[in-house]
């Protein structure tokens, strides 16, 4: 059985698709409210000092960030 965690969205975080008359290589911008999202990241950083995020396409089309709460299954160590 899989365990399901809540979605978490990151604060104070907004992605747009490039201004009109970008260069192709811009595929679009992110924005930051650096106090918000220092706070946010210090919440959530794991143990290893990373956090990571996903870009997610919503049904309607707009992208959006979600944290990657993933993490490896504990194994239990077999005695010999």
């Amino acid at each position: 059985m899989s365990e399901e965690k809540d979605r978490v969205y990151p604060p104070a975080m907004n992605w747009s698709a490039p201004r009109d008359g970008a260069p192709d290589f811009v595929k679009g911008k992110v924005g930051i409210v650096v106090e918000e999202f220092v706070e946010f990241l210090k919440a959530n950083v794991k143990p290893s000092g990373w956090i990571n995020f996903e870009m997610k396409e919503s049904k309607e089309g707009k992208y959006y960030w979600e944290l990657d709460q993933w993490e490896p299954k504990q194994q239990d160590e077999e005695e010999f």
